[in-house]
């Protein structure tokens, strides 16, 4: 079982079935923010996703990964960047209304944490049970996963550079 830390000493087991690279991306629906409550459909064949999971928009290191990629995704030619909490699409589409999100798609998983179950980022245990651990899926053409990174301790931020080479070179 996978597992990252809080705090740099609590450790938190994922759960949910651990998708790696080379794996075929679960189809796996979502909500999106805007258009509000529509759904969205992350995995399957022809188009290539930057996928971003993070616990929450309101925290300081989600915030600022979440305004890096929307800024980055500009310069993304055919890649679907997709950010998924688990905050409600309404807190969701209110944050990015104030962030100025306008070049990804801001989605949740509160209905059923269908993604984070199928995509293995759910945490299991810990003071943050139930949210999602901070990690970043690139998914190519064929529906394989291309790209994963696991941000071992939830407060730091990902490797951007690494993710969006991994987007570039799968497209």
């Amino acid at each position: 079982m996978a597992t990252v830390t809080f705090k740099n000493d609590i450790v938190c087991n994922l759960a949910g079935t651990e998708i790696n690279v080379g794996d075929t991306a679960p189809v796996t629906t979502v909500v999106n923010c805007d258009p509000m409550l529509q759904d969205e459909t992350i995995g399957g064949e022809g188009k290539v996703q930057l996928v971003i999971a993070v616990p929450s928009l309101d925290t300081g290191v989600c915030d600022a990964e979440t305004r890096r990629f929307n800024t980055e995704a500009a310069g993304l030619d055919g890649v679907e960047v997709i950010t998924v909490s688990m905050d409600l699409p309404f807190a969701a589409a209110r944050w990015c209304g104030a962030a100025g999100i306008d070049n990804i798609k801001v989605c949740s998983d509160f209905r059923n944490k269908d993604f984070a179950n199928n995509y293995g980022v759910l945490l299991a245990d810990g003071p943050l049970a139930g949210i999602m651990a901070r990690v970043i899926f690139v998914i190519g053409k064929d529906g394989k996963v291309a790209y994963k990174q696991v941000v071992p301790e939830i407060t730091e931020e990902p490797n951007y550079e690494e993710a969006l080479a991994a987007a570039k070179a799968a497209c």
